[in-house]
C-alpha cells in the first residue's frame, strides 16, 4: 500500500522526524524557499497535514490541499488552525491534551515562584559580587498561604490548582460553569471579581474568539499594583497593550509571561521592563514531554490512515 503523502508545517527534532519519514512520504513545507510553488506542486498529493499549535494551518493551506482528510497537532493549542474550513470539507482535526499538562503546570509554579522570590536578580547578585559588595538582596514577596486565582479550570488549570493547594493557597477559579473537581475552591465567574480578591491570576484557558483578551485593562486594573499575572495559556488571552501599560505605569506589580503576540518577536517595550519575567514559549519543553507529544502526533496519524478510531481528536 503505497505511503500516504503528508504536508509538514514546521520542523520536529530527529526522534519524530525518523519515524514519520518511515512510515510516511513527508512534504517539507518550512523548508520550502517558494511556499506558493510549492504548495501548487504537492498540495494535490497531500492527505495529511502535521503541524505545531504555533503554526497550525490556515485557510490557504487547507484550501491548497483539495484531498486533505486529517489535520494533527503537535500541542494542546489548536486555535491556529482553520476549524470552519475543516468542519466545511469534513477534515479530522487532533491534537496531543494530557501528555503536556504536569509541564505546563510545573512551568506556571516555576514561573510565580521564580518572579514573586526574584530567583533571576538573586542568582546575579550572588554571581556578580553585589553580595559581598552591597548585603543582603532585597526582600521579595511571599508565595506560600497566598491568593491565587486561576482562569480556567481545564486539565492544565486543574493542574495548577492542585500545585498551588501544597503551597497551602487560597484559591479561587473562574470557568464557564463550576466544576466538581473544584468544589474545595471557590468559584468566581466574573474574571474581574477574581482578578480583585487574587494576588496571583494564573491564565490557562484554551484560546477561542470568545477568550480573545478576556484578561482586558479591567482585569489587570483589578489584580492592581501589588498583583501578578501569569500567563502559560495564549497570547490572545490578554490585552498585551494593555498588559505593558499597567506594567510600565505601576498599575500592576508584575507579570510572568510564556507567550507573547508576535512571539519569537517580543514586543521591545516588555525588554526594558523590570517587573517582568519572559520566558520562550516552553511550558511543553522537556525531553519526555515533547517525545510523548510527538508519539500521539503519530498515533493520530496512523490511527487515520488505518480506519481507526482517532486517539485524541478535536474534530
Amino acid at each position: 500500500m503505497p505511503k500516504p503523502h503528508i504536508l509538514q508545517v514546521g520542523a520536529y527534532p530527529a526522534w519524530d522526524q525518523d519515524p514519520l519519514d518511515a512510515a510516511f512520504v513527508m512534504h517539507r513545507y518550512y523548508d520550502a524557499p517558494d511556499k506558493a510553488a510549492f504548495l501548487a506542486s504537492v498540495g494535490a498529493q497531500v492527505r495529511g497535514i502535521a503541524t505545531r499549535g504555533d503554526l497550525g494551518a490556515n485557510a490557504a493551506l487547507i484550501a491548497a490541499c483539495p484531498k486533505l482528510e486529517v489535520i494533527s497537532v503537535y500541542g494542546v493549542g489548536y486555535d491556529a488552525v482553520d476549524l470552519a474550513a475543516c468542519r466545511a470539507r469534513g477534515i479530522r482535526v487532533t491534537n496531543t491534551p494530557d501528555v503536556l499538562t504536569d509541564d505546563v503546570a510545573d512551568l506556571a509554579i516555576g514561573m510565580m515562584l521564580m518572579q514573586s522570590r526574584g530567583l533571576l536578580g538573586a542568582e546575579s547578585w550572588a554571581r556578580s559580587g553585589d553580595w559581598a559588595a552591597k548585603g543582603q538582596y532585597p526582600l521579595q514577596r511571599k508565595v506560600s498561604g497566598r491568593r491565587v486565582g486561576i482562569l480556567g479550570l481545564g486539565r492544565i488549570g486543574l493542574a495548577i490548582a492542585r500545585r498551588c493547594a501544597g503551597f497551602d493557597m487560597q484559591i479561587a477559579y473562574s470557568s464557564r460553569a463550576p466544576k466538581p473537581e473544584g468544589a474545595a475552591w471557590e468559584y468566581i465567574p466574573d474574571p474581574v471579581a477574581l482578578a480583585a480578591r487574587s494576588d496571583f491570576l494564573i491564565v490557562a484557558l484554551a484560546a477561542t474568539p470568545q477568550t480573545r483578551h478576556i484578561v482586558s485593562a479591567k482585569v489587570i486594573e483589578a489584580l492592581g499594583p501589588d498583583g501578578m499575572l501569569i500567563n502559560i495559556s495564549r497570547a490572545p488571552n490578554i490585552d498585551e497593550s494593555a498588559l505593558l501599560d499597567a506594567l510600565e505605569s505601576g498599575l500592576l506589580g508584575s507579570a510572568a509571561l510564556d507567550v507573547f503576540e508576535a512571539e519569537p518577536n517580543v514586543n521591545p517595550r516588555f525588554l526594558a521592563l523590570p517587573n517582568v519575567l519572559l520566558q520562550p514559549h516552553h511550558a511543553s519543553g522537556t525531553v519526555e514531554t515533547r517525545k510523548a507529544m510527538g508519539q500521539l502526533m503519530r498515533s493520530n496519524l496512523t490511527a487515520h490512515f488505518a480506519g481507526q478510531p482517532l486517539p485524541t481528536p478535536v474534530l
